[in-house]
């Protein structure tokens, strides 16, 4: 049964009230630290001044703020029904034969609404101003190379046989590769030697790599100033590989995953990244159920903090659940699609029978 037109719409405004202070006060936390960060890396970089760290700031903040929004929903929802319920206005709306699964059906259309907005609309946004953010940064501190958190990976098949790439960082707009180590393979796909080179370029038909050392079983090692090594891959799908998946739009993720399997570079992160996305409505979902189990009890009943703490509590097991999933998805263990639904359906369904315990149990 549905909720009344009038009553849903003041429960709706409630909900959006709170999920969007607590995410502002996040945002702007997150933006302090960042600038705060920021300004202490200037030193004496002639270009960074207080305007222009301000301005990479604001660009770097969304992509940040955007990994917290499923505890801006969680304590959002909490928020939004602690206050209800000490108004004595869920008190009202049970004598008025109104249940917990009506009165929380504009939170869960609110954070269906959310979840779909921040991955149609707030993700290609942030993902922009990121790519911005490190254009900037790079202007800004005279820093050409990209280190990540993890290396770059690159297979590639030419008439050579097969070879892997592993790079430490990369450089800005260019298909190039810093601190560069190669595992060759033959036709057979028989490992026959390794190549480490301060860096690797990728032209039109072959990589050349500089200061390059040739490591092999059967030979002594050779060290080369400049080395070829053929490839049939394009500058401009290595360079889209060296991009950040949380960097690429939402819109533009499935033409990115397209182009580098056509290229045979590895997807697993990028599918990792848009299979999350998807799922984020139905954690946001989750993150309200969680939030309506711990957060019914009337005041006058007392025990509420140890019921928030529990919310709180529960919201940090579901956040620890979903990073384990990604870092088991990403590393190929499981399939990406497991790893990021399965938190969201497990955590919707664990706070619904939480909620049938307590409302009908």
């Amino acid at each position: 049964m549905l909720i009344g037109r009038t009553l849903g719409l003041y429960f709706s405004r409630q909900f959006i009230k709170t999920i969007f202070l607590v995410f502002a006060t996040v945002f702007t936390l997150v933006y302090t630290l960042d600038f705060v960060e920021l300004m202490r890396r200037a030193g004496d970089a002639p270009a960074a001044t207080p305007a222009v760290i301000a301005q990479l700031a604001l660009f770097r903040t969304p992509a940040i703020a955007e990994q917290v929004m499923p505890f801006a929903v969680l304590f959002g929802s909490m928020a939004a029904l602690l206050q209800l319920s000490r108004k004595l206005e869920l008190v009202v709306a049970r004598a008025a034969g109104i249940s917990a699964w009506q009165f929380l059906q504009p939170g869960l259309l609110i954070a269906l609404l959310i979840g779909v907005v921040s991955v149609t609309v707030y993700n290609p946004v942030s993902a922009v101003l990121k790519q911005r953010a490190s254009v900037l940064e790079t202007q800004t501190f005279s820093r050409a190379v990209q280190t990540r958190e993890k290396p770059i990976w690159i297979r590639q098949r030419s008439q050579d046989g097969q070879a892997i790439f592993r790079g430490d960082g990369s450089a800005t707009d260019t298909a190039t590769l810093y601190g560069v180590t190669v595992y060759a393979f033959d036709q057979a796909g028989t490992f026959t030697h390794r190549v480490e080179a301060k860096e690797a370029t990728l032209h039109e038909g072959f990589w050349e790599l500089k200061d390059a050392r040739i490591l092999s079983a059967t030979e002594e090692p050779q060290a080369h100033d400049r080395y070829l090594i053929a490839s049939s891959l394009q500058p401009s799908q290595v360079r889209q590989s060296f991009i950040d998946p949380d960097a690429v739009p939402f819109w533009d993720l499935k033409e990115t995953i397209n182009r580098m399997e056509q290229a045979d570079i590895n997807t697993t992160t990028y599918q990792l990244h848009y299979d999350l996305l998807m799922a984020r409505p139905l954690l946001f979902i989750a993150m309200v159920f969680v939030a309506a189990s711990v957060s019914l009890r009337f005041f006058r009943f007392g025990g509420v903090a140890i019921m928030v703490l529990g919310g709180v509590a529960a919201g940090f097991m579901l956040y620890v659940a979903t990073e384990l999933m990604a870092e088991l998805g990403a590393s190929g263990i499981i399939s990406s699609l497991v790893a990021a639904w399965f938190p969201a359906v497990v955590g919707s369904l664990l706070g619904t029978l939480a909620l049938l315990h307590q409302e009908d149990g």
